[in-house]
C-alpha cells in the first residue's frame, strides 16, 4: 500500500494545502481513509508526517476541511510557526499523527481525567531520517507521554520508523532511554515550554511526566481508534469535523464521498503556486530559565 501527495496553493501561504492520493491515484482523506495499521500482526502503525524534524511551520491535518489536507495552522489571522526555545530548533522529531484515531473532546480519559483535544493522536518519530511533509510511514510504537494542554488530553506517542537502520534495537521505551540518552527528557522540556513565547503557561503532564511503555501506548491508540470508529459511524458528535471519505463509508452514509466528487473539490482549490518566503522572525531564539 502506497500513498502520494499533491500540493495546492503556495507553501508558507494561507492557501497552501497538501492533498493525499492512494496507490490508484484517487484522492483520499489522511484522517479517515489511510488504515491505522500498516501490519496489525506485528503491531506496526501508519503515521502521517505533518512536520519534518528541524522545521518550524506548524502543519497539521485539517480535520474540519473537505478531504482533510495538511495545511499550516493559523492564530489571529497569521500563520503559526513554533518558536525556537533554546536549545531546541523547531520540532526535534518527525511529527505527525496516526490515521483513524480521534481524541474525543466529549470523552474524559480515565488516566488523565481530562477530555480529548479533538484531533488524531500525535506521534513523535525518533529515527535518523528527516522525513518529508506528507510521508506516510510505518512505525513501531515504543511508548507514550500524557500531556495536558490547556486542560485537554493530548497524548504523544513515541515511535520509530520500521525502516530505520536501528529500528531492530528499539522495542520499548527503556530502549530509548538506553540508546538515545537525554532524548525523552528533551521531549518533555520541548512540550512543556514551546508555547511560552506566545504568552501561554507551561504545559503539564499526567503520571508525573513519566513515559508509559509500549503496551500501555498501544492500548491508548486502540482506544482512540474505537473513538474514531464511533465518529465515522455517526455514534459520536462530529461537531465541526469533516468526516467525508472516499474509502471507508458506504453509499448510505452522509460521509461517503465519491472519487469524482473528490476530484472536483480539489480542482476548485488554488493551483500550486510559487513558494512564499519564511519570515525572518522564525529564526529568533528564546531563552528561559528552567524551573
Amino acid at each position: 500500500m502506497s500513498f502520494s501527495v499533491e500540493p495546492r496553493g503556495s507553501l508558507n501561504a494561507k492557501d497552501y494545502r497538501l492533498f493525499f492520493k492512494n496507490d490508484k491515484g484517487k484522492y483520499i482523506s489522511p484522517f479517515h481513509d489511510i488504515p491505522i495499521y500498516a501490519d496489525e500482526s506485528q503491531k506496526y502503525f501508519h503515521m502521517v508526517v505533518e512536520v519534518p524534524r528541524w522545521t518550524n511551520a506548524k502543519m497539521e491535518i485539517a480535520t474540519k476541511e473537505l478531504l482533510n489536507p495538511i495545511k499550516q495552522d493559523e492564530k489571529k489571522g497569521k500563520l503559526r510557526y513554533v518558536a525556537n526555545v533554546f536549545p531546541h530548533k523547531g520540532y526535534i522529531w518527525n511529527y505527525g499523527a496516526i490515521p483513524q484515531t480521534w481524541e474525543d473532546p466529549a470523552h474524559k480519559d480515565g488516566d488523565t481525567g481530562c477530555c480529548g483535544d479533538n484531533d488524531p493522536i500525535d506521534v513523535c518519530e525518533i529515527g535518523s531520517e528527516v522525513c518529508s511533509r506528507g510521508d506516510v510511514i510505518r512505525v513501531k510504537v515504543l511508548g507514550i507521554l500524557a500531556m495536558i494542554d490547556e486542560g485537554e488530553t493530548d497524548w504523544k506517542v513515541i515511535a520509530i520508523n520500521v525502516k530505520d537502520p536501528d529500528a531492530k534495537d528499539f522495542n520499548d521505551i527503556d530502549d530509548v532511554k538506553r540508546l538515545k540518552p537525554g532524548y525523552l527528557e528533551a521531549t518533555v522540556d520541548w512540550f512543556r515550554r514551546y508555547k511560552v513565547p506566545d504568552g501561554k503557561p507551561l504545559n503539564k503532564f499526567a503520571f508525573n511526566e513519566e513515559f508509559k511503555d509500549k503496551d500501555f501506548a498501544i492500548e491508548v491508540i486502540k482506544s482512540t481508534h474505537d473513538l474514531w470508529k464511533a465518529l465515522i459511524s455517526q455514534k459520536a458528535d462530529a461537531g465541526g469535523l469533516n468526516c467525508k471519505n472516499t474509502c471507508v463509508s458506504t453509499g448510505e452514509s452522509p460521509y461517503c464521498f465519491s472519487c469524482d466528487e473528490a476530484e472536483a473539490a480539489v480542482g476548485k482549490t488554488c493551483p500550486c503556486g510559487k513558494e512564499e518566503p519564511i519570515p525572518s522572525s522564525v529564526d529568533q531564539w528564546f531563552y528561559y530559565e528552567k524551573k
